[in-house]
């Protein structure tokens, strides 16, 4: 027979843990205010005297480091990452990319598809994002937006690399705030598009 004492003790032992266990999942369960959303949308460029393709493209999904392959909107201070309060893009930025570069390739003319499209391409476009944030190296100024993007284009037949690039980007945005710095990343895509489309016609070209 358990001594009442004891009996005590254990009952306010079990309720302390599972008062511990309700607290520990409600920090684990994501909140209920998913805050805003925020479309990635740059301007595409057009490629001059690019012509319908005859060749077929697959794009790929850029690799990028657990830090980046998030729908959050990351800031870097100093040496700390960090993503913006209540803020988070419509998807995980490899996915925006992957769709965004599909969409330029497409309209210059280019026959481009995602890579789980099926298609029978000529060539396999894979890239690998090594940054992309709102970088504060000022204090509270407005931060400048840095892209960073490795970008491989394969002949499928050989699966050798045709050629390779590294491209960056920095993009200062008008204010310290969030809708400031999308709009500074939209213009730091554009401006990456720009300089990665045009490559890949004229290495697809030769």
């Amino acid at each position: 027979m358990i001594d009442p004492s004891r009996r005590q003790l254990l009952v306010t032992g079990a309720s302390l843990f599972a008062l511990s266990g309700c607290s520990s999942l409600h920090l684990l369960e994501p909140s209920q205010d998913l805050g805003k959303m925020y479309v990635l949308s740059p301007n595409l460029p057009t490629v001059a005297g690019a012509q319908h393709a005859s060749w077929q493209i697959a794009v790929q999904q850029p690799e990028a480091p657990s830090s980046l392959s998030t729908d959050r909107i990351a800031i870097l201070r100093g040496q700390e990452m960090d993503y913006y309060a209540g803020s988070q893009w419509t998807d995980s930025t490899p996915k925006l990319l992957q769709g965004l570069f599909v969409e330029a390739l497409e309209k210059n003319g280019a026959n481009a598809a995602s890579d789980v499209a099926g298609i029978h391409a000529d060539y396999i476009l894979q890239s690998e994002l090594r940054t992309f944030e709102a970088r504060y190296d000022h204090g509270d100024a407005a931060p400048t937006i840095a892209v960073d993007l490795t970008v491989k284009l394969l002949v499928t037949r050989s699966a050798a690399i045709a050629a390779s690039r590294n491209f960056h980007v920095e993009q200062p945005a008008s204010a310290n705030t969030v809708p400031a710095a999308v709009a500074a990343f939209n213009q730091g895509v554009a401006a990456l598009l720009e300089q990665v489309v045009p490559w890949v016609f004229e290495v697809a070209r030769r």
